[in-house]
């Protein structure tokens, strides 16, 4: 099958196998499993950060990362298409008690800083505290501007809030940037990454941050149900993704920019294209038909009305090209 449903759905390869099966482990609990700690170690070491915490999931990242800013009764203010405000299934506000004050992205996906002052509560006994800003990069596929991000940290230290990143692929916009991690990380007070994403790993994110935020994390994972004893298998995925996998992304943008500009050729209308992904408007009564035609030819991807696809290191160029083609050919019926 060629799933264009997302690059969550990437395989890890032989090599990274061959990794985790002779990684060393430990109990991770009692912070003696040597491949976790040696992942955590070298994600704040590439980032410039002090500390780093080992997740099964993005999900459970994002929220350790928001119940270890804010207490019950306190906020964040996220965009309104924001995963961790749109679809993380409330955790915030259900787990942690936790105010979301959501506001309209720009079109960049970047959240217009003199909308977030507005959005401050003041000092008063009648509203939750104001305590975090919490952004997305890439966001929806796009690269936050560069120089956003450098305004939004000034911006926060002036409003004695924190500034936490959703960085689910932040790989995706470090080589969009054509940098290292640390040059855009250096903005933020913490930061996750998901290892399962375009980098490969069957499982896994990391929360990074100083040294006092993620012992407080590492409480709030345990709390959550985020332990694990051997994981060294797991991490050593993500060891083998930080080493390998990074820079090979450069040609999942590469093959989503090839991918828009056949589809264009053909006449379907492409609306964007950012990053790994290209977003397709589909008439909505061709949507379900569109969905069944590629499924009964090997493709799999989430037809509706605005689709998704999404290019990965387990799909090549030739079968983009078959996409394409059957495309082709059910535009012509």
């Amino acid at each position: 099958m060629i799933d264009l449903r997302s690059d969550t759905v990437t395989r890890p390869s032989k090599a990274m196998l061959e990794k985790m099966m002779a990684a060393p482990t430990g109990d991770d609990v009692y912070g003696d499993d040597p491949t976790v700690n040696e992942l955590q170690a070298y994600a704040a070491k590439i980032s410039g950060k002090e500390a780093a915490l080992f997740l099964p999931t993005g999900t459970q990242a994002n929220l350790v990362a928001l119940l270890s800013h804010c207490e019950r009764g306190e906020e964040y203010i996220v965009g309104q298409l924001a995963h961790n405000y749109l679809y993380e299934a409330g955790g915030a506000a259900v787990l942690g008690s936790i105010q979301p004050q959501p506001i309209e992205a720009n079109q960049d996906g970047s959240l217009p800083l003199d909308k977030v002052a507005a959005k401050i509560k003041p000092d008063d006994i009648h509203f939750a505290r104001t305590k975090l800003l919490s952004l997305e990069n890439t966001h929806n596929g796009k690269v936050l501007p560069r120089e956003y991000l450098q305004q939004a940290w000034e911006f926060t230290r002036k409003h004695n809030l924190a500034l936490h990143v959703d960085g689910a692929r932040i790989f995706n916009a470090v080589v969009a940037y054509d940098c290292q991690l640390e040059e855009i990380v250096r903005y933020c007070d913490s930061f996750t990454i998901c290892l399962s994403k375009g980098l490969g790993t069957p499982v896994g994110s990391l929360l990074v941050g100083s040294h006092d935020y993620i012992k407080r994390a590492t409480r709030w994972r345990k709390m959550v149900g985020g332990g694990m004893r051997q994981a060294g298998i797991l991490a050593a995925a993500g060891l083998y993704a930080l080493e390998n996998n990074v820079q090979r992304l450069r040609e999942d943008h590469e093959n989503a920019h090839w991918l828009a500009g056949e589809l264009r050729e053909i006449g379907v209308d492409v609306t964007r294209q950012d990053t790994n992904m290209v977003f397709v408007r589909v008439p909505v009564e061709q949507a379900e038909s569109l969905g069944k035609y590629m499924r009964e030819r090997g493709v799999l991807m989430s037809a509706g009305p605005i689709t998704r696809l999404v290019t990965h290191l387990d799909v090549s160029r030739e079968q983009l090209a078959e996409v394409v083609s059957h495309w082709r050919a059910f535009t012509q019926q």
